[in-house]
């Protein structure tokens, strides 16, 4: 006959108790051992595609636009600025009338030393009559003396006569010539109050009213200021940290702040030697030079600026953090192959922009490589690659 197992519920209250306590018991000693033995899964590592495109490893830095090409206009004389024949956005050419100066007080001065200098060739005029008398009253006393038909007085007074009037004539004649570079002068001045344009350009900044009086007797007051804009100058701060890297002749580009995704290309032109110290920080500007000719650029816009150190154009390039550096422009890299496996492989790097690293050989466009993987296995002491410092054009 077949044993019945009891039930549970047929239990003392004791055995319920155990029954109780043992089966979470056995369900959790099940859960670690299943836990304990099943298969690992691998932790997923991080990879990379190499991919094609460009590299430049550039120094970064702010700037503003200035014209290149600029003069401010000035007055020469003082006076009221009784006319303005042009305004702020002006195009101008070189001998165009801009502005008019009061010229009532310089036009009585011109007048003033013609005027004189008429009276001085009236003198001259005068004294070269009185000559040619007392050189005829010389000749006539030179015969008469020769006759002894005069005295010896009457001829020196008739010699010192010619002398004294010929002195007389040259004093005139300087006093001419001075009041001739005098009235030249005054002439000038009037003509100061007419000012032309001195080059061709645009009004980009007035700095004088009409009405209003100039006073230039110590420093000259600027009425305008004229640029040629076809042409604008990039000036730039550059830190001291990376001033030594730059070099005239050095391609630089940049994209102004309200424009991100245009870019103006030119030449680093000079380093100015002169530093600017703000707030302890040594600051060299740097100038470079673009075409302006749609007139899109205007004056102060602000620049983010990169002057270009290296660079290299559609080219294989992977994470820097998957090259672990080698000696002579070498690296090494973890290829994953198409079957999931680890190939290292040394690759011969190039340019990096601290981000991404060109690879010249070693490695095709497409693969995909391990990011931060130190490399898998032990090399012989014999053809283990030696490690040093990060390749040229790293950092």
């Amino acid at each position: 006959m077949v044993a019945r197992i009891p039930m549970v519920h047929r239990l003392s209250p004791r055995g319920r108790r155990l029954v109780y306590w043992l089966v979470p018991l056995l369900l959790l000693a099940a859960w670690f051992g299943w836990q304990a033995f099943r298969q690992p899964v691998q932790a997923e590592v991080p990879t990379a595609e190499a991919t094609r495109g460009d590299i430049e490893y550039v120094v970064t830095a702010l700037g503003n636009l200035q014209p290149r090409h600029y003069v401010d206009v000035g007055a020469q004389v003082s006076g009221q600025l009784v006319r303005l024949h042009v305004d702020v956005g002006d195009q101008v050419s070189e001998g165009d009338l801009l502005a008019e100066i009061d010229a009532d007080v310089q036009q009585a001065r011109v007048e003033a030393g013609r005027a004189q200098l008429v009276a001085l060739q009236a003198q001259l005029a005068e004294r070269q009559a009185q000559l040619a008398l007392a050189r005829q009253q010389f000749q006539r006393q030179e015969r008469l003396l020769a006759d002894d038909a005069t005295s010896e007085d009457a001829f020196q007074i008739a010699r010192a006569t010619v002398l004294t009037t010929e002195a007389q004539i040259r004093a005139l004649q300087a006093q001419i010539e001075q009041n001739r570079s005098s009235l030249r002068a005054e002439e000038a001045t009037l003509g100061f109050t007419r000012i032309f344009a001195p080059m061709d350009g645009v009004v980009v900044s007035m700095e004088a009213r009409q009405g209003q009086t100039l006073n230039a007797n110590q420093v000259a007051p600027i009425l305008m200021r004229i640029a040629d804009l076809s042409t604008m100058t990039v000036w730039t701060e550059v830190s001291e940290a990376d001033v030594s890297r730059l070099r005239a002749g050095m391609p630089a580009y940049f994209s102004p702040l309200g424009m991100p995704g245009t870019r103006w290309e030119g030449q680093l032109r000079q380093i100015l030697p002169t530093p600017e110290i703000l707030n302890n920080v040594v600051l060299y500007t740097a100038l470079f030079d673009v075409d302006n000719d749609d007139g899109r650029l205007m004056t102060q816009m602000t620049a983010q600026v990169f002057f270009v150190l290296d660079e290299a154009r559609d080219v294989v390039r992977v994470p820097v953090s998957a090259v672990q550096p080698l000696r002579g422009g070498k690296g090494l890299v973890t290829v994953i192959t198409g079957n999931g496996q680890r190939e290292q492989r040394e690759v011969e790097t190039g340019v990096s922009d601290r981000i991404t690293m060109e690879i010249r050989s070693g490695l095709q466009e497409g693969e995909t490589v391990l990011v931060n993987a130190a490399p898998g296995g032990r090399a012989s002491a014999g053809n283990r690659p030696q490690q040093q410092r990060m390749p040229r054009g790293l950092f």
